[in-house]
């Protein structure tokens, strides 16, 4: 066998997501010798490679790719040495790679990884938030209604939150994050480890106002502090708050929203939201 040859199975690559320099000595080799390596965009990973002096074969890997053509990936990797990369950070990080890992580990094939840059974590370093607990959400929906619900849904996790956006829809997000979880600390991270990487801090309303009318560019973090610490509510103050909830909104909604408010079980607070309700 070629001594120069990766062994056979699947490779997940951490790449940069920004400065080029982050790519790891251990990627670039991984990049250069594997036999496939499968892009997001094939444009996009072609800089990649030609930085790291590869002339690998490349192949696309993303959304769009079928059953029938995993499963081709899949019974290569017998003979085969394939990389898979994202178009920037750690692949399987809202992203569709998870699949083809799962099918390879079930046909019995070698899955290796290896570690670098994600943008979640970088984020997170630049936040000045609480580390120690985090829950990363991905994407907000688009659509007002889709968006509030779930958000509603994380309210009353008692971690540090972590979303991705994009500049168009920054303002929107930070707004009805606001309205969501109240005036918590907060940060926006763009341009990661690029020349003009940006962190801004301050509460959600604040980040809310600061980009209502002007959307930045590049890709974008979310970070949002914990709920608060307090003691619970009073059975005064919930129907007080689900009073006023109630004039809004759904029980239901009404009820996730004043749970997350006064750190209530969400399950009393649903039950008495129905009794008021009626």
């Amino acid at each position: 066998m070629d001594e120069d040859r990766l062994p056979p199975g699947l490779y997940i690559v951490a790449t940069p997501i920004g400065n080029l320099g982050d790519l790891t000595p251990r990627a670039a080799d991984v990049l250069r010798r594997a036999d496939l390596v499968l892009a997001e965009d094939k444009r996009v990973t072609a800089k990649l490679l030609a930085h790291s002096g590869a002339k690998t074969r490349l192949a696309n890997y993303n959304d769009h790719t079928n059953e029938a053509e995993r499963a081709r990936i899949v019974s290569q990797l017998g003979e085969q040495a394939i990389a898979l990369v994202s178009d920037a950070g750690t692949p399987l990080i809202s992203d569709p790679g998870y699949k083809l890992v799962r099918d390879a580990r079930a046909a019995g094939h070698p899955v290796h990884t290896l570690p670098g840059p994600s943008a979640v974590i970088a984020a997170l370093t630049l936040a000045g938030l609480p580390t120690d607990r985090f829950l990363f959400a991905g994407f907000l929906p688009s659509k007002a209604k889709a968006r509030a619900d779930a958000i509603a849904e994380i309210a009353g996790v008692r971690a540090t939150l972590v979303f991705y956006e994009s500049g168009p829809r920054l303002a929107d997000a930070l707004a009805a994050l606001a309205d969501g979880l109240g005036q918590r600390e907060a940060a926006v991270s763009r341009e990661i480890s690029k020349f003009h990487e940006e962190t801004v801090t301050g509460s959600l309303g604040e980040l809310a106002d600061r980009y209502a009318d002007h959307p930045p560019k590049g890709e974008i973090v979310i970070i949002v502090g914990p709920p608060a610490e307090r003691v619970a509510a009073t059975d005064d103050e919930l129907d007080a708050a689900l009073d006023e909830a109630l004039k809004r909104m759904s029980p239901s909604r009404a009820a996730a929203e004043v749970a997350a408010a006064l750190n209530v079980p969400r399950k009393r607070t649903y039950a008495r939201a129905l009794e008021l309700s009626k």
